[in-house]
């Protein structure tokens, strides 16, 4: 039998329905939490919900866009009514801005409305999940916020200049966050993961499909030490273990998964 890393904890997961936030609820239900799936596609994270529990584990889903703070206000009243608090949030929905914006993403010629847009899903909405995830958190035992930061958080990105400032953005808050957390004496602790080259449906706009796409894989992997890209479950795994009471001394940490790329990055960014 599975160890049950996460037994008697209620996750909340944002943008749960596809991708890494798919990944974290279905391991963290397969080691005991009651998981809120949550995602602003409502088909697709009712559909992670439903294949949890059929999979024999606790799953509800909760439809939330991340950017908006009457959802949240809406959401702490949700889970207050049901679960009645709250052990794990894991801040993970987020956009790169190619698809969900018209605009150009480089410093030079990015228009406002799609830095706008980034930011409010990427930055206001992790800000938004810690403000009522702390609420929440306060009747815990022991509390772990996780926020998905990323690679191009800790770098610059010439060709996507919102996503990379607003998941740098993650990054810092994050430290604020467990800085306030432990000032205050409560007890939640608050960590970044900054994956890399993780084969993801954010990766779609720029991998194209059939041969392109695996020609794109393939060149991608030829830059990464490991060489191939990583798996959503890679990045679940390392959220699990933030979310466990077995990292209870961790708390203000970037954790990077990217298959050793910022171990040796090249100095000069490609055209």
């Amino acid at each position: 039998m599975q160890h049950q890393r996460l037994n008697n904890k209620v996750a909340l997961i944002t943008g749960a329905g596809k991708g890494i936030g798919r990944a974290c609820a279905q391991l963290f239900a397969a080691h005991g939490a009651q998981v809120i799936v949550s995602d602003i596609d409502a088909e697709a994270g009712l559909a992670v919900a439903i294949a949890i529990q059929e999979d024999g584990g606790q799953a509800r889903f909760v439809e939330l866009d991340v950017a908006q703070e009457s959802d949240w206000q809406r959401m702490e009243k949700d889970v207050l009514r049901h679960e009645k608090r709250l052990d794990v949030l894991v801040n993970n929905a987020g956009i790169i801005g190619f698809l969900e914006t018209g605009g150009a993403q480089d410093p030079e010629h990015m228009e406002l409305s799609s830095w706008h847009a980034v930011m409010a899903v990427n930055s206001d909405g992790v800000a938004l999940g810690c403000k009522y995830g702390m609420r929440l958190m306060k009747n815990s035992r022991a509390a772990s916020i996780v926020n998905m930061s990323s690679r191009s958080g800790l770098v610059g990105i010439p060709g996507a200049a919102p996503y990379a400032a607003s998941k740098a953005a993650v990054r810092n808050h994050s430290k604020t966050v467990a800085l306030y957390c432990a000032q205050q004496g409560y007890p939640i602790r608050c960590n970044s993961i900054h994956p890399g080259a993780i084969l993801t449906p954010l990766w779609d706009a720029m991998l194209g499909e059939g041969k392109d796409r695996e020609a794109a894989i393939a060149h991608i992997s030829q830059d990464i030490p490991i060489g191939h890209m990583g798996e959503p479950l890679d990045v679940a795994y390392a959220a699990l273990y933030l979310a466990s009471d077995e990292a209870k001394y961790v708390t203000g940490i970037e954790l990077t998964i990217d298959g050793g790329i910022l171990a040796g990055s090249a100095a000069a960014p490609g055209k």
